[in-house]
């Protein structure tokens, strides 16, 4: 263990790095350095790879990752930010199984863990981009019978280093925000960006698609919805074809932000008083939703990585026999799995395919709500907000609870009556709304719906931080743990 922390350690100073400001940058400043983030994100979205294009490669193969990984087919943004989340899915595995040991209460530790995440997304860079080229979700490489409208081996590698300097820019971005120059983390930025792009596709889009041969459709809900009083074709916008937004996935997807912004509000609220500012009483709040949006990354990168290297897998034998059907099966003119393990971890398409297979939606909606509880009791511990560490930051911002002692021991046991017991209250719920919303086929999926609800909130709460901080930067830390 000591020779791998030393080798981390070496490591850490080859690596690309952004470095921390040496002062803390304004508000202004951030909101700039946030922009300038947002906008290099929202370039490589729209700029396509060099190579990627022709017949065969028009249909998404990976379409139901995109939301999760914020990425955009045949663009520099075509792997997103899924090396970011995948790295971190599996080294918080490994610390909170205790296989890596390190304390994340340490600084040192932070480092190691940070440089370690660092090294592993690039790893998972090289990996995923070869497996989207060897996979063929770029398009079939020339061999033997291949010999047009595919991949040669130099555009292979012209393609392989536009992902792999793409997603090392991602990466640095992410890094940059974080270390204090921008506002918030890249990662949930770049959600928020492509949730909000998929969201207003679906409500405004004035596109028709080639729905077959001889017909086509307004892709976006509002202009469809203009165009039938127009036509006397009302009743066909109230339910539409599979993936076409209609007035009960508008209605739902309505409903669901409602919900979500009700369920955001609720909390569990512990009376504090500041020892320093004598006459100070507040609250500590606590939400429902105490961990926030990160157990449904964690759960859809898990479900997003197995899925699509099952996919590759089975791009390398279409037979589906043995071990392999078990993993999953696929439908050569579909980009979505009809079998297997990850048919039953994938959500269903629309509220017809959940008509359709109601087993189907029932087991993904306890796979989803069982992993959600699983994640959120295990980002409690590795993100610092366990009992005993939220109590630390209570006594180190001289704050303390009416009616018990001043010492951590007293104030840990009462965080202990509300904050288990709220982890996997909040798991469960957000596994149900974001299960329910993906059966029911809402703008964005129900994820990412979640995802951008919370994203915007956390914004929210960042910006009343800072007006705080000005007055009392201890303060303003109570109010970015709750």
């Amino acid at each position: 263990m000591a020779s791998m922390r030393e080798f981390v350690k070496s490591l850490a100073t080859v690596l690309p790095e952004i470095p921390k400001p040496e002062r803390k940058p304004s508000l202004n400043e951030r909101f700039v350095w946030t922009g300038f983030a947002l906008i290099a994100y929202l370039v490589m979205a729209t700029t396509p790879l060099y190579g990627f294009g022709g017949p065969g490669h028009q249909q998404d193969q990976l379409a139901f990752l995109r939301v999760v990984f914020a990425s955009t087919q045949g663009t520099l943004m075509e792997l997103g930010i899924g090396p970011i989340v995948t790295s971190g899915l599996i080294l918080q595995l490994l610390v909170g199984s205790e296989i890596i040991k390190l304390n994340m209460s340490d600084p040192k530790d932070r480092a190691i863990f940070g440089s370690s995440t660092k090294f592993l997304t690039m790893i998972v860079i090289v990996g995923e981009s070869l497996a989207y080229i060897l996979g063929g979700a770029l398009g079939p490489s020339c061999g033997p019978g291949i010999t047009s409208n595919c991949l040669a081996p130099n555009q292979e590698l012209v393609i392989f280093v536009q992902l792999f300097v793409a997603s090392l820019m991602v990466l640095l971005l992410d890094e940059m925000i974080q270390k204090g120059w921008g506002i918030g983390s890249g990662v949930s930025l770049f959600i928020l960006a492509g949730v909000c792009q998929t969201v207003m596709w679906y409500t405004f889009s004035p596109l028709s698609v080639q729905v077959s041969s001889t017909s086509s459709e307004i892709f976006g809900f509002i202009p469809a919805l203009i165009s039938s009083f127009f036509t006397n074709t009302l009743p066909d916008i109230v339910v539409r074809g599979f993936r076409y937004p209609s007035l009960l996935t508008f209605v739902l997807t309505a409903v669901m932000l409602l919900v979500l912004v009700y369920i955001e509000g609720i909390r569990v609220e512990l009376p504090i008083t500041s020892i320093k500012y004598r006459g100070f009483q507040g609250v500590y709040p606590i939400k429902l939703l105490y961990v926030s949006n990160i157990p449904v990354i964690l759960v859809s990168a898990l479900g997003a990585n197995v899925t699509f290297f099952t996919k590759l897998l089975y791009h390398y034998n279409p037979s589906g026999t043995g071990w392999l059907s078990i993993l999953g099966r696929w439908d050569t003119n579909s980009s979505y799995p009809t079998g297997g393990l990850v048919y039953y971890i994938t959500a269903p398409q629309q509220v017809d395919a959940t008509v359709k297979d109601p087993i189907h939606a029932v087991i993904y909606l306890l796979y989803l709500i069982g992993m959600a509880v699983v994640f959120a009791k295990l980002w409690v511990e590795i993100g610092g907000l366990n009992p005993r560490a939220v109590a630390k930051n209570l006594m180190d911002a001289d704050v303390q609870v009416p009616g018990f002692r001043r010492t951590g021991l007293s104030i840990e046991q009462v965080l202990n009556r509300y904050i288990p017991t709220l982890t996997i209250i909040g798991g469960i719920l957000i596994g149900l709304i974001a299960g329910i919303s993906d059966l029911f086929g809402v703008f964005g999926s129900g994820i990412g719906m979640l995802l951008m609800c919370d994203i915007i909130l956390q914004y929210y709460q960042m910006l009343l931080k800072e007006q705080v901080e000005e007055v009392s930067p201890a303060l303003a830390g109570l109010i970015g743990a709750g």
